[in-house]
């Protein structure tokens, strides 16, 4: 994909080109999204609106990292839709559990050979993760998500979070020691070698 083309079309009113950018990042928006929102939802209407505000915005776009760019938009998108619930709050939503599909997500846990046994803990955990994820501060949470969930490096997590690179280390370094003590509250869910490091640890 030739991104500078697309973006350079986009720019000259060619929304084929923009489309091809939204079908290039969609995954990764509605990831971040997600991880964020914790909810199937709400993430989708996040990236919808971050998607139609970087088509209205991107004369705004001054090089660099796209991707950045686009999820710094993504962030935003999540950060106001959790601002006016904290204004009007709302019963939370159970995981989606009914159809066992609401909760698949390749991006923590990859094993295709997996038995149906080790599918069932695996969802399981990756349900207890994004609860733990859930339970950070939204600060903490967004660089968790973009660094250790997306593989974003550190600069382009800086630029997507708007925060400066040595904040979103520190951030970083306390969000997994968060997520670390929540999990041991899942403890019969964590993979043997977590159990056997921690029980030598004490």
């Amino acid at each position: 994909m030739d991104e500078q083309a697309l973006i350079q079309d986009a720019l000259e009113g060619n929304l084929n080109a923009f489309n091809g950018l939204v079908l290039h990042y969609q995954d990764i928006a509605y990831n971040v999204a997600y991880r964020i929102m914790g909810e199937h939802g709400a993430a989708g209407d996040a990236a919808q609106e971050a998607f139609i505000s970087a088509y209205q915005k991107l004369e705004q776009y001054r090089g660099g990292s796209f991707k950045a760019w686009l999820l710094r938009i993504v962030t935003n998108a999540c950060y106001d839709e959790l601002r006016r619930r904290q204004r009007q709050p709302v019963t939370p939503l159970k995981p989606e559990l009914d159809d066992g599909e609401a909760l698949e997500d390749p991006f923590w846990i990859k094993d295709n050979s997996a038995t149906p046994e080790e599918q069932t803990e695996q969802v399981e955990l990756q349900q207890a993760i994004q609860h733990c994820i859930n339970e950070l501060d939204d600060k903490f949470r967004t660089v968790l998500v973009l660094v250790d969930v997306e593989g974003l490096d550190y600069e382009t997590a800086a630029t997507a979070a708007g925060t400066p690179l040595g904040t979103v280390k520190s951030r970083l370094a306390r969000a997994r020691e968060r997520v670390q003590n929540c999990l041991q509250g899942f403890w019969e869910l964590l993979p043997d070698l977590f159990r056997l490091n921690d029980e030598e640890a004490t």
